[in-house]
């Protein structure tokens, strides 16, 4: 029987119920309306519930997908998607490093306003002159740096994707039974006993080439196809690309079978004839969850010391699939990595500069704050993910809040050092191999280049990348360093 995930109605209704209640709904009548006609709740770790549900839930399912989109939410002023609006809430917007002159401000763009789903998408005119300013661009780093950014950006996925789904008490029993903790280096399967090894499985599709014993160059993963994506994005339509030509390059270039969550559901809103911004919204309960963030690296990548245009950039790649905290996860990473593309400033700082763009009373910004705060107080950072754990327990395990909170808390605690702050950010559970990829980028571009990386991470990537994306399969980290420096130097 085959139960395709994060699209049948039956459980999309469970996540939106989860959905509304945190963004402001009143979700209560609907959930009522679910329940008593045999309604389930969302699976809590897999994307499909084990059987189907009958043809009257699923039909009553879309119909209650539809009456929660329409339902007012009590966040819409301080959690808009439209990008005017979300500039408007943000007083410290950053300007450009090394150039005369004012920070820029973006203009256009889908929900002007803070309706979700007004407005015109950036021409390509209105992008270059919105985002990209007058005057000399800042300068743009050696490939030496893009390639530890990349290389950072594998070994912390690597690291994470043996755990992924796994709580939080089975990574923690699952390291320290191999004496791998405070976490230090990649998992292994060796002296695990096996109780422990039944009781918290490794993540069924990683556990053949992500744990130390088997690691043998770097494996595909949604978390690098995308990075890949934006690069293919750079190069055919330069930095005014729009939001549509996104939806083209997916459709042409990434497999359905290879999104998940919130780009899965946009993609199948395409394919249904929908058009962005509306993919983002249509029966997509997952548009708060992670997956923009992970699509935001080449965004600061190519904008080093700009940290306004990369969380433009981010902000109309995100809207694809994503809303408010969704996209501010994406533009909050955007713009740490563009502050740490320089090798300016320390990963505090670079934190900060991300907060610069997000909505200042939103739960994501509230949530990195807190996150920030906790890891400056504590010097054991069991304690801080244990604070974080229970400050955001009523979220999925994927959703952009607790995750995004925990990639501040990690790289702060870590003080910008690259191994603690993969170990910590994986040790940390909830979507551990993203989390990994995120905090491996903005520790590898601090660390300058691919020879300040701890040989242990480095030499198991044998510098090759398996991907389904383009022509990149087995392309080398060196290679794409070199694309990337091209994009950051293209006018």
């Amino acid at each position: 029987m085959l139960r395709l995930t994060w699209v049948q109605p039956e459980d999309l209704l469970g996540h939106e119920l989860r959905q509304a209640a945190q963004d402001g709904r009143e979700p209560s009548a609907v959930a009522a309306r679910w329940r008593a006609a045999g309604g389930f709740d969302a699976p809590a770790r897999s994307g499909a519930s084990p059987q189907p549900a009958s043809r009257y839930l699923r039909l009553l399912a879309e119909d209650l997908l539809d009456e929660l989109a329409e339902l007012p939410s009590r966040f819409a002023e301080a959690e808009p998607t439209g990008l005017a609006a979300i500039r408007a809430l943000c007083p410290d917007w950053p300007a450009r490093e090394n150039v005369a002159g004012e920070g820029r401000t973006p203009e256009g763009g889908p929900g002007e306003g803070g309706t979700p789903e007004g407005g015109a998408f950036l021409s390509v005119d209105e992008a270059a002159r919105g985002e990209n300013g007058a005057g000399d661009r800042p300068a743009v780093p050696a490939p030496d740096r893009f390639e530890a950014a990349w290389l950072g950006r594998a070994a912390g996925c690597l690291l994470g994707k043996p755990v992924e789904k796994l709580p939080l008490d089975g990574i923690r029993q699952l390291a320290r039974a191999t004496g791998n903790w405070p976490l230090g280096t990649w998992f292994t399967a060796r002296g695990v006993p096996e109780d422990l090894a039944a009781a918290h499985p490794w993540n069924r599709r990683s556990a053949g080439t992500c744990l130390a014993e088997n690691i043998d160059g770097m494996p595909e993963d949604d978390d690098l196809d995308h990075p890949l994506l934006a690069l293919l994005l750079l190069r055919r339509h330069g930095r005014g690309f729009t939001t549509a030509d996104l939806a083209r390059l997916w459709l042409e270039e990434l497999p359905a079978g290879r999104t998940f969550t919130a780009e899965r559901v946009a993609y199948r809103n395409l394919l249904l004839g929908i058009e962005p911004p509306r993919t983002a919204r249509h029966r997509n309960p997952f548009r708060e969850w992670i997956g923009a963030l992970i699509r935001a690296d080449a965004h600061g990548w190519t904008n080093p010391g700009d940290p306004a245009a990369a969380a433009g950039q981010a902000y109309r790649d995100a809207v694809l699939s994503h809303t408010a905290n969704g996209v501010y996860a994406a533009m909050f990473a955007a713009a740490v990595i563009a502050a740490a593309a320089t090798g300016t400033h320390d990963v505090h700082a670079c934190l900060a500069t991300g907060l610069k763009v997000v909505p200042p009373g939103s739960r994501l910004a509230r949530a990195v704050r807190h996150a920030v705060r906790l890891a400056a107080t504590h010097e054991d950072f069991d304690t801080v993910v244990d604070e974080l754990h229970a400050a955001h327990a009523g979220y999925h395990w994927v959703h952009a809040v607790p995750n995004t909170a925990l990639i501040a808390a990690a790289l702060t605690h870590a003080d910008g050092d690259f191994t603690a702050s993969i170990c910590r950010v994986v040790s940390g559970g909830w979507d551990t191999d993203s989390n990994g990829a995120t905090a491996g980028s903005v520790a590898g571009l601090l660390a300058g280049s691919p020879a300040a990386l701890p040989d242990r991470w480095t030499a198991p990537l044998k510098n090759r990348l398996a991907t389904t994306v383009g022509d990149f399969d087995g392309t080398g980290f060196d290679a794409l360093a070199r694309l990337t420096h091209q994009e950051a130097s293209r006018p």
